[in-house]
């Protein structure tokens, strides 16, 4: 169930910092050039938060994500 909004930078920017509040320890949101996703990737350690978001980052993705 993938779907894609256009939206403005501040809308966008708005609706990150709510799903920031949704997801308590885990990674939220991606970006890369004019490509921005927001997700509700959970974890259960800090590692497997660790090692979730240096894949994202080697990709070239900009990774927001909440930790302990």
């Amino acid at each position: 169930m993938h779907r894609v909004y256009p939206m403005g930078k501040t809308e966008y920017e708005e609706l990150r910092k709510s799903a920031g509040d949704q997801v308590p320890f885990g990674v939220y949101a991606i970006e890369k050039n004019n490509y921005a996703e927001l997700r509700c990737d959970q974890c259960e350690s800090m590692s497997k938060l660790k090692r979730l978001v240096r894949g994202f980052r080697s990709r070239g993705y900009k990774v927001y994500s909440n930790g302990r």
